[in-house]
């Protein structure tokens, strides 16, 4: 069972592999799977393939302002977040942490 599991894994990142990397032009063929050594050597870092891009999540939009009296600027913010509240939420902590103490209302919430 273990043996049919990591050949299935191999396969699998095989396939991610071969989808990910562009076609040559030509009818060229591609260079040959990397060998088990390989793929334990070289791991891709998750943390920036997600940070590039996000497919799922909320992009907010608020207004915020250092100032009591000063005119509101947009903060926008990609959440990861499947939840509408808990983007929102996360947008608000992000906005105070760039040095907005003042969140005025919600502007627009756009599904990734």
């Amino acid at each position: 069972m273990r043996t049919e599991l990591s050949d299935f894994e191999q396969n699998m990142r095989r396939e991610i592999d071969d989808f990910l990397t562009p076609k040559k032009k030509g009818g060229e063929k591609e260079k040959k799977a990397p060998t088990k050594a390989a793929n334990r050597a070289a791991k891709p870092d998750p943390v920036s393939r997600q940070a590039t891009s996000h497919k799922t999540g909320y992009l907010i939009k608020l207004a915020v302002r250092t100032k009591p009296l000063e005119l509101d600027t947009v903060f926008e913010h990609c959440s990861s977040s499947i939840s509408k509240l808990e983007a929102q939420l996360e947008a608000e902590k992000a906005a105070r942490k760039a040095g907005y103490p003042i969140i005025g209302y919600v502007i627009d919430v756009q599904r990734l």
